[in-house]
């Protein structure tokens, strides 16, 4: 079609132009159309029926070597102009910022944000690597085996590929899929509806950089066709609701990356300075557009639950939309209208229930729902909840919107549930010991830390080494580990 620029699916690094595509509507600055091919699930079933292929690709590059392409493929990344569409157009930096941002909704200085948080894990892959094998020579990869002291220690591979479907709120979680490939593991890529983008442009880097185009497969594809991806593969990574959450628990080769429910926790010892912490709190919130899991979505306090209250409520209402290319835009439009309107119509309809007020509301001029700018936004919103149980004491929504609730630190920990981040700000020794001890906190902060804050030698969520890998018991006098 002419004026129309078309994203291809890959097969082994091989554009594929599929019959069905998904228009994607005028979101380039070129003024062409953009559209991107569906895969069918009979196409991928096919195509792992050939993952050998991509998994020698891999296997025959040193793992050092690819530890090299990783580093190099960081600032391509960033800074290259890449192939994109299927008659030999390219696309720089600024225009995919551009286009990322008509297409989620995302300002330019959060897609640029996101940018460099995946460039970050490409550069610093070494210290990743490390973090994930607890300091394992990379050499592990090349032949299974290593030696510590007069142990010898081998891996195997538990999966001829990994699948994964991607989501569209953050591009920044496509770091999280990145050290498979070093891992001598193919990827397919199931890529969010609206952001076909990024994942796109990190596999034409990868290549770029010197990573065999074998081991990158890219589906855009229906809800079949990604079933058929994390089924097919030997190993899964999902990213969705708590509805797809509970779909793929049943299965032990799927890892799922669900709601986060972050929390900031503030012990006895600290609240009374909570003013100090204030721009902490509302960073763990705020930060990102609020779009992801690892954002604060409650604040649990043991007093002062009115001072923090108004302030955290009265910091958050000054943010407040602008245009998309503004630097100082820190929230998202919505790429769906109705999706935002439904969530302000549910938060409405929740706070008519008894224990829970919006303090945001007395702070900001206008409705949480604004239509500006020629997009959809929901405006930070703090729910502060007298009563725990109340429904939006332990929501997450995709924007700037957490609840504030008070009761004893001895009860705390009892209440938070399942919790990917806590930032915990004590210095009481004893409650950090319950806090790591603690089943329910996936990610744990201790100290004036936000939620949002990423160390590359510690895992995000999971440890993807040992998602992929399997330890084995092994003696020999023979083995070689060289």
């Amino acid at each position: 079609m002419e004026n129309t620029t078309h994203i291809p699916a890959l097969r082994f690094g091989e554009a594929y132009k599929s019959l069905d595509t998904t228009d994607l509507g005028d979101v380039l600055a070129s003024g062409n159309d953009l559209e991107v091919s569906v895969a069918n699930a009979g196409l991928i079933r096919r195509d792992l029926l050939s993952i050998e292929k991509a998994r020698n690709a891999l296997f025959a590059i040193p793992t050092e070597k690819l530890l090299d392409y990783a580093e190099k493929a960081s600032d391509i990344y960033l800074d290259g102009e890449l192939p994109f569409g299927l008659d030999g157009e390219t696309q720089d930096a600024a225009a995919y910022v551009s286009t990322l941002s008509r297409l989620t909704g995302l300002p330019h200085s959060l897609c640029r944000g996101n940018m460099f948080k995946v460039a970050a894990a490409l550069k610093n892959m070494r210290a990743v690597i490390s973090g994930l094998t607890r300091g394992l020579p990379p050499s592990l990869f090349d032949n299974g085996c290593t030696r510590l002291g007069d142990i010898d220690i081998n891996y195997f591979s538990t999966a001829s590929s990994l699948g994964v479907t991607l989501p569209s709120n953050s591009p920044g979680v496509n770091s999280l899929w990145l050290p498979a490939l070093v891992m001598k593991t193919p990827v397919l890529l199931k890529p969010g509806r609206e952001d076909p983008l990024t994942p796109y442009r990190i596999i034409q880097a990868m290549i770029a950089a010197g990573f065999p185009k074998e081991a990158f497969c890219f589906y855009p594809t229906t809800h079949e066709g990604g079933d058929a991806i994390v089924l097919g593969c030997g190993r899964g990574i999902v990213f969705g609701s708590d509805a797809t959450v509970k779909k793929y628990a049943k299965y032990p080769n799927i890892q799922v990356h669900g709601s986060g429910r972050s929390k900031v926790l503030i012990g006895e010892d600290r609240i009374d300075d909570w003013q100090s912490y204030l721009d902490i709190i509302v960073e763990s919130i705020s930060a990102n557009g609020g779009r992801s899991c690892i954002n604060a979505s409650s604040v649990l306090v043991p007093s002062q639950f009115d001072g923090i209250s108004h302030a955290m409520a009265k910091k958050l209402a000054s943010i407040e939309p602008r245009e998309r290319d503004d630097d100082q835009a820190l929230l998202c439009g919505f790429a769906n209208p109705d999706f935002a309107k439904a969530i302000d119509e549910i938060i409405e309809d929740q706070l008519k229930e008894p224990g829970a007020v919006d303090l945001t509301a007395q702070y900001r001029e206008g409705p949480r729902l604004v239509e500006k700018f020629d997009q959809t936004f929901l405006c930070p919103t703090l729910i502060a909840c007298t009563d725990p149980d109340h429904p939006l004491a332990n929501t997450e929504y995709m924007f700037p919107f957490a609840s504030v609730v008070q009761m004893p630190q001895a009860e705390m920990l009892g209440r938070i549930g399942s919790t990917l981040v806590v930032s915990a700000i004590t210095s009481d020794e004893a409650w950090m010991r319950d806090l790591m001890g603690s089943p329910s906190i996936d990610r744990l902060n201790l100290g004036e830390v936000p939620t949002n804050w990423v160390q590359w030698e510690q895992p995000h969520e999971g440890n993807l080494f040992e998602f992929l890998y399997h330890r084995r018991a092994i003696q020999s006098k023979t083995l070689i580990t060289a």
